[in-house]
């Protein structure tokens, strides 16, 4: 029965005009009028079960808008990132949706589906690199911190925008729609560490108003639906472990990708676990670095 209700529900969302919800939400999370974005920001933390003890202030007033609380920074203290040098940190807040190695160009999605790596980075030429690595794919739902951060020291090599659809990404949905992170909004972000080339992607979803980075400000919506690269190489752009590199604006889902042979040793993770921003997923080979000559 279960599986039927979710066959429903996740075929109701291919015929919602996905683009023009997400765009009303994008304006209705923006309203400044103070009576009505506290009640927004007073229910909708309710329902989600926001924690506000991690929150740098309590009081609704104090955000101008809905969305400026939903991208709210955590409290001084609230996450710390383990600093060991070959620590890999989670980027975000959230769950694990799946994770392990990428077989051959095949990522999990979910029990019984995979998609193509190829698929997930629009045919990308750096694609190779990553074929037999290692994934992480981490769901933010809407109570958790919706920054993203970086899980180890990284030089940015490129950035992609990827048009898509825009299905919903909560796990009856990523059960029951083929390829959806391949089929969905994204914007890929390559960074050139210690153990090779990493990407983080940034998956958007229905009423995932906005996808943002620290270096290129606000991304989505965009004005034109199609392929832009960006080439960032030789600018010299670090950001360190633990920087913040982006943001969702609604919760949404972080892949993370790594090379062949970048992970030493990782702790078993299963779909549904919890994950907290800085913690250890895997402890890193550095042996790489020595090999690729860093």
């Amino acid at each position: 029965m279960r599986t039927l209700i979710e066959k429903i529900l996740a075929g109701v969302q291919s015929s919602l005009p996905q683009h023009l919800l997400t765009a009303w939400t994008y304006r209705l999370m923006r309203v400044e009028t103070r009576w009505f974005k506290n009640l927004q920001i007073r229910v909708i933390a309710a329902m989600a079960g926001v924690d506000w003890n991690e929150a740098p202030s309590r009081k609704p007033g104090d955000y101008p808008t809905f969305n400026a609380f939903f991208t709210r920074a955590l409290k001084a203290g609230a996450r710390a990132f383990d600093p060991a040098p070959e620590a890999l940190c989670c980027p975000c807040d959230g769950r694990v949706s799946e994770s392990g190695r990428i077989d051959a160009n095949q990522l999990l999605q979910a029990k019984g589906q995979k998609y193509a790596l190829q698929a997930l980075l629009a045919n990308d030429a750096a694609c190779p690199q990553w074929e037999n690595g290692h994934f992480y794919t981490l769901y933010l739902s809407p109570r958790d911190y919706h920054r993203v951060h970086m899980p180890l020291t990284g030089v940015l090599q490129g950035m992609r925008y990827v048009p898509g659809r825009l299905f919903s990404v909560a796990p009856y949905t990523v059960r029951q729609v083929d390829g959806l992170f391949a089929r969905n909004e994204r914007v890929i972000s390559i960074f050139e560490t210690a153990v090779g080339p990493v990407a983080l992607v940034l998956v958007g979803a229905m009423l995932v108003a906005g996808m943002e980075t620290v270096w290129a400000g606000e991304i989505t919506p965009a004005s034109l639906r199609e392929v832009r690269t960006t080439d960032y190489q030789g600018q010299g752009l670090t950001l360190a472990k633990g920087a913040e590199m982006g943001r969702f604006n609604m919760g949404s889902t972080v892949i993370l990708l790594l090379p062949p042979g970048a992970i030493d040793r990782a702790p078993p993770l299963r779909p549904g676990d919890a994950v907290r921003l800085g913690q250890r997923l895997a402890s890193l080979n550095l042996a790489l670095q020595d090999r690729n000559g860093d």
